[in-house]
């Protein structure tokens, strides 16, 4: 004998699956603009570390000369160096110089949102700070 076909169980199925399906579009996209944060900031870290480091190795001349040897990153020639690496990167970013020998960078980075501009998130941004050390001759142990 064949069971007759219940009417209140007609779509349960469908409505399940469509709903499953939206909450995993959803989660997706969070994914995705995630990964574009993740990348944002790798790449923000990266920008500030090169800048920082192109601004380190500008050696105030003068004053090595002068005091004996003694190396210190010349301020102007170092945010001038920093800042010209940004521009190249084409993000926009802080220099500080501190100190005789650290030049400290920080740079933001933006990135165009995929899904969750849906929602009213449409960029998503990172913020990463580098630092860089002026070293004069081998420091450390001997071989």
């Amino acid at each position: 004998m064949i069971r007759p076909r219940l009417r209140a169980d007609d779509g349960t199925l469908t409505l399940f699956t469509a709903i499953t399906v939206i909450g995993l579009l959803v989660a997706l996209g969070f994914i995705v603009d995630a990964g574009q944060k993740l990348q944002a900031a790798e790449q923000a870290q990266a920008i500030a570390e090169e800048a920082a480091r192109a601004g380190a190795g500008q050696v105030n001349q003068s004053a090595a000369y002068a005091h004996g040897g003694t190396f210190t990153v010349d301020p102007a020639a170092a945010v001038a160096a920093a800042r010209a690496y940004l521009a190249g990167s084409g993000y926009p970013g802080a220099v500080t110089v501190t100190g005789d020998r650290t030049i400290q960078v920080t740079v933001t980075v933006t990135r165009p949102a995929a899904f969750t501009a849906i929602i009213g998130i449409s960029q998503v941004s990172a913020t990463q700070t580098a630092t860089a050390n002026l070293f004069q001759g081998i420091t450390g142990a001997q071989p």
